[in-house]
């Protein structure tokens, strides 16, 4: 790690998980910088956050690469560096109907999105991600080891994503780390940008299906994320981390 404070560059940082990672590493004093297409959610994030010394809001569209290349580099400007990437930018509905009804623009603006997007992140932040020994987190989901009908774009782009995130890990090492996370069900009604004052409960039903006895918050994977870029995790690369309580272990039967 740098001796300056830490910088991690978070993707789709401006809601959901992303925002949850962010709050994490902004309570830890890192010095965080949130990248996000969606410019009323950065305007949120100035509300929520306010206007602290330790970060940096971009909104920029992380499959358009010279907008890549420029957020990156005033990051680092900013940063002093880069200590860690958190490839967390994705559309999250999975559902595109029908394969044979499925167009290709639409399976194209998943991939570009979910997958290339990462690879750019990645392809532009690595000479300072070298510089600072650092790591690199990749939000793939665990949809990328079983799917639900009609989601066939979303689950290649995420399963694409665990596999690019080995090869990293063997391109890149030993100088960069490389892992990936892959969520369940995490409830992020109360990161959304207009987010509730009072999110609407989830049911007995829903928090029964996980083993652990509850659905995920954005928390849980902000605490993995915290554990995969620290020196604890130096033994640590190439891996996929399942955080779903359980869920994926479950075997459900039809009444």
């Amino acid at each position: 790690m740098a001796q300056h404070p830490p910088v991690i560059l978070i993707t789709g940082g401006a809601q959901g998980i992303g925002k949850g990672i962010a709050a994490h590493f902004l309570d830890k004093r890192w010095r965080v910088v949130i990248c996000d297409q969606n410019a009323e959610a950065i305007s949120a994030c100035r509300q929520d956050f306010g206007d602290p010394d330790n970060l940096l809001l971009i909104t920029m569209d992380v499959s358009r690469e010279p907008e890549v290349a420029s957020a990156i580099e005033q990051a680092a400007r900013w940063g002093k560096g880069l200590d860690a990437l958190v490839n967390n930018a994705g559309l999250a509905d999975p559902d595109t109907g029908p394969i044979e009804l499925l167009e290709l623009d639409q399976w194209q603006r998943r991939i570009d999105v979910n997958l290339t997007g990462a690879f750019l992140m990645v392809k532009h932040s690595v000479p300072h991600l070298r510089e600072s020994q650092g790591s690199i987190v990749n939000m793939a989901s665990t949809r990328a080891l079983q799917s639900e009908p009609d989601s066939e774009a979303y689950a290649a782009s995420k399963g694409g994503l665990i596999a690019m995130t080995h090869a990293l890990a063997i391109s890149l090492g030993p100088d960069v780390r490389a892992n990936s996370i892959s969520p369940g069900w995490i409830d992020v009604s109360a990161w959304q940008a207009h987010a509730p004052s009072e999110p609407q409960p989830l049911s007995a039903s829903d928090h029964g299906q996980h083993p652990s006895g509850r659905v995920g918050k954005p928390e849980d994977v902000a605490a993995m994320v915290a554990y995969l870029v620290s020196p604890d995790a130096g033994f640590v690369t190439g891996q996929n981390f399942v955080i779903d309580g359980g869920m994926t272990r479950k075997m459900i039967y039809e009444d």
